[in-house]
């Protein structure tokens, strides 16, 4: 049994500063996420 996640790009959150995982739901804009939670989104 392979672990594929363990393989996924990484950033870093401009709000908390936490480094947080790439998320399928993420797949069409990677390029343009910046927070790790919606949280930090509202928070900026």
């Amino acid at each position: 049994m392979t672990h594929h996640k363990l393989h996924l790009p990484q950033k870093i959150c401009a709000c908390c500063g936490l480094a947080f995982s790439w998320r399928k739901k993420w797949q069409k804009n990677w390029s343009e996420v910046k927070y790790c939670s919606e949280r930090c989104r509202r928070k900026k």
